[in-house]
Formats: C-alpha cells, sequence, structure tokens
C-alpha cells in the first residue's frame, strides 16, 4: 500500500515522504491516526505543499544542527510550575511547555515531537531532556522545574 506520510513516523519517514507499507499497518495503524493520507496523483501534488512546510522549521543540514546543539548546551532553561508541598507537580511538564521555556530562555525554536523526555516530569528540580536535532545530532540539556 502506498501512502503519504503526514507526520514524522519513527523508523519509516519524514512528512511529505511517500512509502510503501503493509496494507494493515497503513490501513489499521498510520490512516485512522492521522500520521498520512492515501497515496494518489492528487494528493502526490500535495506533497511539495508539505516539504515546503517542513524545510522552513526544519534543521538544514548537519552544520546548523551543530550549531543549534551548541546554543542549547550554553542555555539555562527554568519553567515554572505548580507544585505541592513535597515538590511534586500539578499535572506534569508538557513537551510544549518545555519548547516555550527554551524559546523564552533565549535559546531556538524547537519543535516538540523531537524532545525526548526521561519520562513523565512530574517533579520540581532538573531533568535531562533530549532532542533529536538531526538523524547524526542529538542535544542534551538540563531543565530546571521551580515552583512557580
Amino acid at each position: 500500500m502506498k501512502i503519504i506520510l503526514t507526520q514524522e513516523v519513527s523508523g519509516l519517514g519524514t512528512p511529505g515522504d511517500i512509502v510503501e507499507v503493509k496494507n494493515g499497518y497503513g490501513r489499521n495503524y498510520l490512516l485512522p491516526q492521522g500520521f498520512a493520507i492515501a497515496w494518489t496523483k492528487g494528493a502526490e501534488k500535495q506533497v511539495t505543499l508539505i516539504k515546503r512546510a517542513r524545510s522552513a522549521r526544519e534543521i538544514r543540514d548537519l552544520g546548523h544542527a551543530n550549531e543549534v546543539k551548541a546554543q542549547l548546551a550554553g542555555l539555562k532553561v527554568n519553567l515554572k510550575a505548580r507544585a505541592g508541598d513535597g515538590g511534586r507537580l500539578f499535572g506534569s511538564v508538557t513537551p510544549a511547555e518545555i519548547v516555550d521555556a527554551v524559546k523564552a530562555a533565549g535559546g531556538p525554536v524547537l519543535d516538540r515531537r523531537r524532545l525526548e523526555l526521561p519520562g513523565h516530569i512530574k517533579s520540581l528540580g532538573s531533568h535531562p531532556v533530549r532532542v533529536k536535532l538531526h538523524p547524526e545530532v542529538t542535544a542534551t540539556f538540563d531543565l530546571n522545574v521551580v515552583q512557580g
């Protein structure tokens, strides 16, 4: 089955890629979840629009990924969150909140889907956050969650 990816799928491709998958995987998972659309000649024309949008927010090449990694390494990211007496948060920290905190700290604009969290962040303190910038470059920075 030929499909066009609309979101990044690990091990399969990035938005705008035309890939061949098994019928069940495409029909039962990728299409209902909104990760892909069925391939047609008309839909293939939409691929150019998807790729153009992706290139606007994507890390351009390996050199640019290393520059962003250097920016993140020297960054001190603080995130204010509501917490109880024991330091346990009311809820948890979301990737969108982390991206906003990085931007507020003067860092680069990141894609929240590229963040790799060590699990759910539900307590105050310092937590390591990994960002997959490029297939060969992964940056790590410390997120300091403070009472807010």
